[in-house]
């Protein structure tokens, strides 16, 4: 995902010269995109734009201290402290883990099917030891028979939506995929999530290399071996109908006959198990009168992995996969503009 403005490593509060420069004399609001493993902070502007970001490994799950002893308060002063002692009253939000039983203080999930506007229904407010009130984003929940849940991707798919006002507005049917350690695909459909499927691709792939046999054989590449992960892809599309299973252990079968490299092995074990991913989600789209090859669709996330998804979904028939750019940003911003925590045409007229 690419970011606007400067990035300043966490550990120290901003010099008081950097958050001039930053423009803070126009900032309207603080946002935080807050994981398991990672913070990362955005300083908008009156319009919507980043003016600067922090980044801290202070995840829910890897606080300085503990969260009975003040974790959550050290590590937001950490990564805030400055630009809040620079605007006092500022508004803040935040998304992600940090809304979960495990965070600073749980947002109940709401029902899927879900607009930008349940989000902000479902927020609920934590005060800061240094006085500020953070928003939290509730995360969706997808009931039924098989239960599925999504914190932090809901604003980023809303945040990608923003870019489509008129094609809500006329009921446009559209899949947004979101790849990594759990794959997320929501099918929206007039501004709203409808539903969606999960997929534990990523961690399975690390479990897999790290913790079994396969991994025995393997040897890291220099680079990234795209004729490898084609061909695991290919495998997974023409020979994967009994299922994962019964083809993950060609990753060391094909190793031990020398019909690929162990420097090779690794992408053709990402290819495959993205390649079986992608049947799973083709065979859900045609019980639904679809199909991933009639597709035009968006993806969001790390740029490099969202390419591997790209040349993966072309082996399917899907060739209009577009990468969705800031996406955690505008999604943040535009639940904060519909909660009312932000109003462009008041902050200006301050700052004149």
């Amino acid at each position: 995902m690419t970011q606007a403005g400067s990035l300043t490593p966490a550990g120290s509060h901003l010099a008081k010269g950097v958050v001039a420069d930053a423009g803070f004399a126009n900032a309207a609001l603080i946002a935080l995109d807050w994981g398991t493993t990672s913070l990362r902070a955005y300083l908008y502007d009156n319009d919507g734009q980043v003016l600067a970001t922090r980044a801290s490994p202070a995840g829910i799950m890897n606080l300085p201290r503990s969260a009975e002893q003040g974790g959550f308060d050290a590590a937001f002063d950490d990564v805030c402290g400055a630009w809040l002692d620079a605007a006092r009253g500022v508004p803040v939000i935040a998304a992600g883990m940090v809304g979960s039983a495990q965070g600073w203080l749980e947002a109940p999930y709401v029902d899927a099917p879900a607009s930008a506007d349940a989000l902000v229904s479902g927020l609920v407010r934590v005060q800061a030891a240094c006085g500020a009130t953070l928003h939290i984003v509730p995360g969706i929940l997808q009931r039924g028979e098989l239960p599925n849940v999504m914190r932090g991707e809901e604003t980023q798919i809303f945040g990608a939506l923003s870019e489509d006002a008129n094609a809500a507005d006329h009921g446009m049917r559209a899949l947004i995929g979101l790849p990594g350690t759990h794959a997320k695909w929501a099918v929206v459909q007039a501004g709203r999530i409808e539903r969606f499927h999960t997929f534990m691709t990523g961690e399975v792939f690390a479990a897999l290399r790290e913790h079994t046999i396969l991994g025995r054989t393997m040897a890291t590449p220099d680079r990234p071996d795209t004729e490898a992960f084609l061909h695991g892809v290919s495998i997974a599309r023409e020979k994967g109908q009994a299922g994962m299973l019964a083809t993950v252990f060609s990753a060391r079968t094909l190793g031990l006959t020398g019909q690929l490299a162990r420097d090779e092995l690794p992408d053709y074990l990402s290819g495959l198990l993205i390649g079986h991913e992608l049947a799973g989600l083709d065979a859900v789209l045609t019980q639904q009168q679809s199909s991933l090859a009639a597709q035009s669709l968006r993806l969001i996330g790390n740029e490099a992995l969202c390419e591997r998804y790209r040349l993966a979904l072309a082996q399917f028939g899907c060739t209009q996969a577009e990468l969705v750019k800031q996406a955690t940003e505008r999604g943040l911003w535009r639940v904060a503009s519909q909660a009312g925590l932000v109003n462009p045409a008041a902050h200006a007229a301050r700052a004149g």
